[in-house]
């Protein structure tokens, strides 16, 4: 499961390398035996499978996630503490992300049992080009409606985040001087990686 969660938080562009990360440590999260899959092809798209395998691949969608919550709920705090740093180191670690310079990625909100992604963000926030030779841009989701339409802001510190009326940290649309915060759909270059909650 927990090579899984590092997949799902991997997304990378073309021009960066697709061979997959090398797992430095041991997973303590026991996976479950695969579920049987779907008779339809996994090449094949969704549009062309009948509806009865539709049908299929979201039933053992939903018994995934189910398995995947009841083993996030067993994990005990030590446990969860280990995975979420080892997932952070890897990535922290990998010449994908070394080779970002602007990425997407959430704040994590232990309420949903996500992966942690303090360090990857604080690492992020901390570089200076000065002395580090090398910056990077990062947004993060705002919640924008009642239909959980987001928007990403770019953010510089992590005094840019308030809570929400859910207690999850997210940027206020306005900086710190009352200038509206850079969008990532109106910014200058494209985004080179997402982290994305899985």
């Amino acid at each position: 499961m927990i090579k899984n969660a590092v997949s799902s938080l991997m997304v990378r562009f073309l021009h960066l390398p697709r061979a997959a990360p090398t797992l430095t440590y041991r997973p303590l999260l026991p996976l479950p035996p695969p579920r049987l899959r779907v008779a339809a092809s996994a090449s094949a798209p969704l549009a062309a499978m009948s509806t009865a395998a539709q049908q299929a691949v979201a039933d053992q969608k939903r018994a995934v996630r189910s398995d995947v919550r009841r083993a996030l709920k067993a994990l005990s705090l030590d446990q969860r503490t280990s995975e979420d740093l080892a997932i952070q180191n890897n990535i922290l670690n990998s010449s994908w992300f070394k080779a970002s310079k602007r990425l997407c990625a959430y704040i994590s909100c232990a309420q949903l049992r996500e992966v942690d992604t303090s360090k990857i963000i604080a690492e992020v926030l901390s570089l200076d080009p000065e002395h580090d030779g090398q910056a990077k841009d990062i947004y993060v989701p705002r919640v924008e409606d009642k239909n959980r339409n987001m928007r990403m802001f770019k953010i510089t510190t992590m005094d840019d985040l308030v809570k929400n009326s859910m207690n999850i940290l997210e940027p206020s649309p306005l900086d710190a001087s009352g200038n509206a915060r850079e969008d990532v759909l109106s910014a200058s270059s494209p985004v080179d990686l997402f982290v994305l909650p899985g």
